[in-house]
């Protein structure tokens, strides 16, 4: 704290904080902390999930009151997705302080780049308190401009293999803002203990639907199922952990969905039975993989008609390429090797902004 409390001095600051935002081993919310040490808090701003992390996925956040506080909360999820220049006004220095998990999907980064976006066009100062990156690699397709959305904002691969700090960093670095370089005036606080590689468990689940280590490590890999009929475990205690659908085809394994607060209030195949594959044991997965995608789109046998939503996997990967592929009946080695290049060169770019090595 000795590192960024002199630069909120004085100064009327705005917070773009949820749940995750905790400071020592007591977990105390960075707001009440920096309250407790006379900071001048003056808004919140709130991503996907909520200031306090129990909306679903796709939910609308509401603009309200803290309740513990009374301050003002901003909703950053639903029509507005980024502060206004009025919403900003009494804002001097903006700290986002929110814990990512290292997949381009995980909306907590978009919310970053239009926060970042906003403080360059509004000449304010951000400040990005950094954490680890608990699925620390390097993998997947770049995304294509003509892919972006916010799920998607910027060209890096499926996993990005950055702390949100150095993703900041990056952002301002590489002219990713109006195509400007450093447009914004950031400050990245770098934390201690942790370095690339290094295994990192997180002390509160970062969205609903993500409770334990396991489901931030195969959620990348089974994201792309929500383009598709086949359920991930919403309405379970176990999501991103399962698969399966309402067809035994799809395997022995089962599991019924239901409305679980805390998870998700009204998930896919709610109240019926789905067949398929548990994987809160596997252990062999290490980055981003198509092989649980591929298994079941050959066991459906549906051919395009697997993608319910064509346009949502594409989003998802950032490109087209992986469908087609998947549809020509490429094995997962070939379409692996269609982006290697260009992940190598994202690999150099990535380089000059890492802290941790």
């Amino acid at each position: 704290m000795d590192q960024y409390l002199p630069l909120l001095k004085g100064k009327r600051i705005g917070m773009v904080v949820n749940h995750t935002s905790v400071v020592g081993r007591k977990q105390v919310h960075l707001l009440d902390t920096l309250l407790k040490r006379d900071v001048r808090v003056v808004k919140v701003f709130a991503p996907e999930h909520g200031f306090r992390g129990n909306a679903d996925a796709g939910e609308t956040v509401k603009d309200g009151k803290d309740s513990r506080t009374g301050i003002p909360i901003v909703s950053l999820y639903g029509d507005n997705k980024k502060p206004s220049a009025a919403q900003l006004k009494d804002v001097d220095v903006i700290v986002f302080d929110i814990q990512d998990v290292g997949a381009r999907f995980y909306t907590y980064i978009s919310t970053m780049y239009y926060v970042m976006e906003a403080c360059a066009e509004n000449k304010k100062e951000m400040v990005v308190l950094d954490r680890p990156n608990p699925c620390d690699y390097v993998d997947g397709p770049i995304l294509k401009p003509a892919y972006r959305s916010f799920v998607g904002m910027l060209p890096l691969p499926v996993l990005h293999g950055c702390t949100i700090g150095e993703l900041a960093q990056m952002i301002n670095g590489e002219g990713w803002i109006a195509n400007k370089k450093n447009p914004c005036s950031l400050k990245v606080i770098p934390m201690t203990g942790w370095k690339h590689g290094s295994p990192y468990s997180l002390p509160i689940k970062p969205s609903p639907n993500l409770p334990n280590d396991q489901s931030i490590r195969l959620y990348a890999s089974l994201c792309p199922f929500e383009a598709t009929r086949v359920s991930v475990g919403r309405g379970t205690t176990f999501p991103f952990q399962v698969l399966g659908a309402p067809n035994k085809k799809y395997g022995s394994f089962t599991f019924t969905p239901r409305s679980l607060p805390g998870f998700d209030k009204n998930p896919m195949h709610k109240g019926i039975t789905c067949y398929g594959e548990d994987l809160r044991n596997v252990t062999d997965v290490n980055g981003f993989t198509l092989r649980y995608f591929l298994d079941f789109y050959r066991l459906s046998g549906e051919n395009a008609a697997f993608f319910s939503r064509a346009r949502w996997f594409d989003l998802l990967m950032g490109t087209n390429s992986v469908r087609k592929a998947i549809l020509k009946g490429e094995s997962e080695e070939a379409i692996r090797n269609s982006w290697q290049k260009e992940l190598q060169d994202y690999k150099e770019i990535r380089k000059k902004y890492l802290l941790y090595e």
